[in-house]
């Protein structure tokens, strides 16, 4: 844990802290949307409109919520999207070359897509209880 968060933490906006929830609430929908139709959690988390509403929120007020507890979960959002992109791509450049393998691509991508599913939402979910328990994430 970055303590120096913790220690120069200036008070919290409530009003940036509602916002935080509503990163996090997109994020779930995302989650959900995957969970609930025909598409994969992170194929919805990446390429959903909910999840890239809550990126660029993210990016908007980052730096009101420097110095405070807000600030990792800014970044615990911002690089829970980013690493979900770059293991979707890793996954795919593995799995579709052996998809002419006897079709083992198949199963290697829905695999990796499944465990970096269970990933996200992992994330999503610890991240917004640590919200709402007024905790800090590591990052």
């Amino acid at each position: 844990m970055n303590t120096t968060i913790l220690d120069s933490a200036k008070p919290l906006d409530q009003s940036l802290v509602t916002y935080t929830h509503v990163i996090y609430a997109l994020h779930a929908l995302a989650v959900v949307i995957g969970l609930t139709s025909a598409a994969t959690i992170v194929g919805t988390f990446v390429w959903s409109v909910p999840s890239i509403i809550a990126v660029v929120m993210n990016y908007a007020r980052r730096s009101d919520a420097r110095g405070t507890i807000l600030e990792s979960h800014f970044t615990w959002q911002i690089r829970t999207f980013w690493f979900t992109v770059l293991w979707a791509v890793i996954i795919s450049a593995i799995s579709f070359p052996l998809v002419l393998l006897l079709g083992l691509g198949i199963l290697t991508f829905w695999l990796g897509f499944g465990v970096l599913g269970i990933w996200v939402l992992y994330r999503v979910l610890r991240g917004w209880l640590a919200l709402r328990d007024a905790r800090p994430m590591y990052v």
